[in-house]
């Protein structure tokens, strides 16, 4: 017996990294899954692979997400979770960040939760209740250099977070977020994403961002994305039953070491 058995869930971003770990663990654990993402060739092959349903979604268009719902309600009827993990991820100097980029990132990261939040949880409530998990992020509880950006709209997202907890409690929605440490994902290491990279220097790279980790992080590794996805899945299911409006960390013990007030 699956621990999402009877539950629909929508992923966003779930073609590849942090969201597809969660797809493939949700839809093992017995849950309808819809595979939301602008990946749609990588999507698709994953839906098929688990038996989940796609849908193309930019999470920054709010036709988008309606379009996404209708699938899945057609696919399964109805819709009672949400995970928002779609999100970019920009380097860059704050004073030195391009508007255009810093409002790109805005769109995806805040307001694709904000939309997500918006429009899937009318359908929660109509399905009895639920839940929702919003990926946040270790920046999104205190600074990083170089991420101003990315560390603006994860800050964002642990307030809606905490908002929607308590306006949604009474509709018997939950609502909780995800914060990660550094994830070995293509976001994190983008000599992953080049088709054209040497591998000899995309395996440098990733050995120059493990040595990094081994000193940030007390437990001396990069997480992985099946860590996340399982702190997801807990908070979906109903051994979190009595939790929500919380940031949960998971960053192998780093942001112990830093003061937030």
């Amino acid at each position: 017996m699956g621990k999402l058995d009877g539950r629909v869930v929508l992923i966003t971003g779930a073609a590849r990294g942090q969201g597809e770990q969660e797809a493939r663990l949700f839809a093992a654990e017995g849950a309808g899954v819809v595979v939301a993402d602008v990946l749609d060739d990588q999507g698709e092959a994953l839906a098929k692979e688990i038996g989940a349903r796609y849908v193309h979604l930019d999470v920054s268009q709010e036709a988008d997400w309606h379009t996404a719902v209708a699938a899945a309600k057609s696919a399964y009827g109805r819709i009672d979770g949400l995970v928002n993990n779609a999100g970019i991820l920009r380097f860059n100097e704050l004073v030195a960040t391009p508007l255009d980029e810093f409002q790109q990132i805005v769109q995806v990261n805040q307001v694709g939760v904000f939309l997500g939040i918006k429009t899937v949880a009318p359908e929660i409530e109509a399905a009895g209740g639920g839940t929702i998990v919003n990926t946040a992020s270790y920046a999104g509880l205190t600074g990083m250099a170089w991420v101003g950006a990315y560390s603006a709209t994860k800050h964002a997202i642990v307030g809606l977070t905490r908002v929607a907890a308590l306006e949604l409690a009474a509709k018997k929605i939950r609502v909780n977020a995800v914060c990660p440490g550094a994830v070995d994902t293509a976001m994190s290491n983008p000599a992953q994403l080049d088709p054209d990279a040497d591998p000899a220097d995309s395996a440098a790279a990733s050995e120059a961002l493990d040595e990094l980790y081994r000193k940030l992080v007390p437990l001396g590794r990069i997480g992985r994305p099946e860590e996340v996805a399982r702190l997801a899945l807990f908070l979906t299911g109903e051994d979190s039953s009595y939790i929500t409006g919380q940031p949960f960390v998971i960053d192998g013990g780093w942001l112990a070491g830093v003061s937030v007030l």
